[in-house]
């Protein structure tokens, strides 16, 4: 159980607090509700953009990082296809740094040309090392290509090519910031040694003078109903040949999506799971096999993957079939009882144990008000979870006109 309190201030910015006594520490925590599913087609990438440009000065602070770090703390962020995440963690005895640098970089930015290109120049050197010159880099946006032709997740928050940044010009910064970063399109988590009267007034007083934007309107069409299979075979300089299977599957809130995440980790979680045992354990096929699900606020999918033992193509014939053996027989014959207990208690410690935390559990809460949800009716829905639940995921999702295979073949 984690208890919160809540307000919303004037200007729509929602606050939740969680209290934490047994640390000298507390953290703030700004959850924006802009991703890389809002950027223009043509400008890709800005989500992650603005997560460095947010370091780079705003109207009264011309160093974020060294006015969290005089006040003795540290600060960091992530960016995803539906969000942005800004966190700061500092002695307790100095939260009033982080709301001050907070607010200011949510009022306004420095818009500094120095620092736009600056980070212009470190998101594309980043793209550089992760997409292009990593083995592998490229899966995601094949992955993503294969999966979306009409919603913007079909390409990954760092953008779909280093052009789309190196394009970006001082007014498409200033449009995508006043568009998207607002007090009334986020969310101020505070956990940590302070009380809930302490934030309320140190939210009014560095937030509440900020002004409500106009969020610019979601106008993308989702994706449309799969008809027919999609594949994508592609040879690299890699080591391994790898296998992505892919299927388009509920977002998050539908009825089935925590059934489809348990679903995943009967898969494969854990030396228990199917595939440890009847695919990897064996390891004449595949060294490597894994599931997942995307986790996405709009309709995202399901992703099963796995490294081949060797290269040829009668192992590569032999693993695809394999992988689509298990999901056939998880979508026909089911799951028992013990093995969604097992993956259930999986889910149960590793949720408990990944809160622990006042950082973790500040941007659990966050996530949990930005989805209009109590975190804590969110184990209460795994457990209420039943072998027929699993069935019904699996028969929606593994559908064969559905399916997207990627097959990455080593050149060696």
């Amino acid at each position: 159980m984690i208890d919160t309190g809540s307000f919303t201030l004037d200007n729509g910015l929602r606050v939740v607090h969680h209290l934490d006594a047994s640390t000298p520490m507390m953290a703030v925590n700004v959850l924006y509700n802009v991703g890389a599913k809002d950027e223009n087609p043509e400008h890709t990438g800005m989500a992650h953009l603005f997560e460095h440009l947010m370091f780079g000065g705003s109207a009264n602070i011309a160093d974020f990082d060294r006015a969290i770090e005089l006040a003795g703390g540290w600060n960091n962020a992530w960016t995803t296809n539906d969000y942005t995440n800004f966190y700061d963690v500092l002695p307790a005895a100095n939260a009033e740094t982080a709301f001050w640098a907070e607010s200011d970089r949510m009022l306004a930015l420095a818009f500094s040309d120095k620092a736009l290109e600056v980070q212009r120049q470190v998101v594309v050197e980043e793209f550089k090392q992760t997409c292009l010159n990593r083995p592998y880099g490229d899966i995601g946006h094949l992955l993503r290509g294969l999966i979306y032709k009409v919603h913007p997740y079909r390409w990954p928050t760092i953008g779909l090519t280093p052009d789309h940044i190196l394009g970006v010009c001082q007014e498409d910064v200033r449009d995508f910031f006043y568009s998207h970063y607002a007090p009334n399109n986020a969310v101020l988590a505070v956990a940590g040694n302070i009380s809930f009267e302490h934030t309320r007034e140190l939210a009014q007083k560095w937030f509440g003078n900020i002004p409500p934007r106009e969020i610019a309107p979601r106008t993308y069409s989702m994706e449309p109903a799969a008809t027919e299979p999609r594949r994508l075979e592609v040879t690299r300089d890699v080591p391994s040949t790898c296998i992505a299977i892919a299927y388009p599957m509920m977002p998050y809130g539908h009825p089935l999506y925590e059934a489809a995440d348990i679903l995943t980790d009967i898969l494969s979680t854990g030396t228990s799971s199917r595939f440890q045992l009847e695919l990897v354990a064996k390891g004449n096929i595949l060294t490597e096999a894994d599931a997942s699900i995307l986790g996405s606020d709009d309709p995202g999918y399901m992703l099963v993957t796995g490294r081949l033992a060797d290269n040829s193509a009668a192992t590569l014939e032999m693993a695809e079939t394999a992988l689509h053996e298990q999901l056939d027989r998880i979508a026909s014959g089911g799951v028992s009882a013990d093995e969604l207990k097992r993956a259930v208690n999986k889910f149960e410690s590793n949720l408990v144990f990944n809160n622990i935390g006042f950082l973790a559990r500040a941007q659990a809460i966050a996530m949990s008000t930005i989805h209009s949800e109590d975190i804590n009716d969110i184990l209460p829905r795994y457990n209420r979870l039943t072998p027929d639940n699993i069935t019904a995921a699996a028969r929606e999702i593994i559908r064969s006109e559905a399916c997207r295979t990627l097959i990455y073949k080593s050149e060696h």
